[in-house]
């Protein structure tokens, strides 16, 4: 997959995993226990709309534009669509937060983020974006799945958000390596990965490496557009979730059914389970 985030800044995947990330950490920040927020691919944080990449795909127009003018969309976008109101403050739509932005603007005083960006045009960008966040949330320039082993050891609460590219063939594995020592962790954690949806047996062999490392009571939500019949495409996405909060599930089914029914074609699919081993 050859991969740029603001290409594809604002489009239907981004509307599942954004609205993942807001209701995710509105859960996960009512606990009184500091959290640390670690980010393995954060992107640039925040995607002109307007810019050279995202006028040539116009994915947005499909995706966040279509919600936006949605007066009937359910309440589990309320929280992605006040932040997007919150940094087009003059009007209109050329913003989009990403989720260093999402959920910087929902640290306490107690809590922390750090963002992994290797790209330097990126991670300069990404760190403007995180200037308001009053010193708690901050970029660094490494290896993102290293990011992730480096902090399996600390003890504060921790939500983990990987999302790599998929340029490279061995990011499925490394996305498992990277997960592994989070599962020793006796403090709570939630894990969110992203995924692209293109053919069922890509999808079912990651599955089935997180089972073989002893992931326990996944939920997978899958947003199908169509079809995983054609594997040169991206028939849609998909978030799997160690450790998800309570309550989650029909807000997150909310989402994904709006999505598919917005977006997808025939033979879309909107599907919430659990993977319990």
């Amino acid at each position: 997959m050859n991969y740029r985030h603001a290409f594809h800044a604002g489009n239907f995947a981004d509307l599942v995993k954004h609205a993942a990330v807001t209701l995710i950490m509105d859960r996960l920040t009512r606990a009184a226990q500091p959290l640390l927020v670690v980010d393995s691919h954060a992107g640039a944080g925040a995607y002109d709309l307007e810019g050279e990449l995202a006028r040539k795909s116009k994915e947005a127009d499909a995706g966040i534009g279509r919600l936006m003018a949605e007066g009937l969309a359910p309440p589990a976008f309320d929280a992605l669509k006040a932040a997007v109101h919150k940094v087009n403050a003059k009007g209109g739509l050329r913003i989009y937060p990403g989720s260093p932005v999402l959920i910087s603007d929902r640290l306490r005083r107690e809590d922390e983020y750090v963002g992994a960006e290797l790209r330097p045009d990126d991670f300069e960008t990404l760190g403007g974006s995180l200037k308001a966040s009053r010193g708690l949330a901050r970029a660094v320039n490494t290896d993102g799945f290293e990011l992730v082993r480096s902090r399996a050891a600390d003890r504060r609460n921790l939500f983990v958000l990987i999302d790599p590219p998929y340029e490279r063939p061995d990011d499925y594995a490394r996305i498992v390596e990277a997960v592994t020592p989070l599962l020793a962790r006796k403090t709570p954690t939630t894990t969110l990965i992203w995924l692209p949806l293109k053919d069922l047996e890509t999808f079912d062999a990651f599955l089935r490496r997180l089972e073989a490392v002893g992931a326990k009571s996944v939920l997978v939500a899958e947003t199908r557009l169509q079809p995983l019949t054609d594997p040169m495409r991206m028939n849609g996405c998909a978030l799997v979730m160690l450790g998800a909060p309570d309550g989650l599930e029909s807000d997150l089914q909310a989402v994904i059914d709006w999505v598919v029914a917005a977006s997808g074609g025939p033979g879309g699919l909107a599907k919430l389970w659990r993977l319990d081993t």
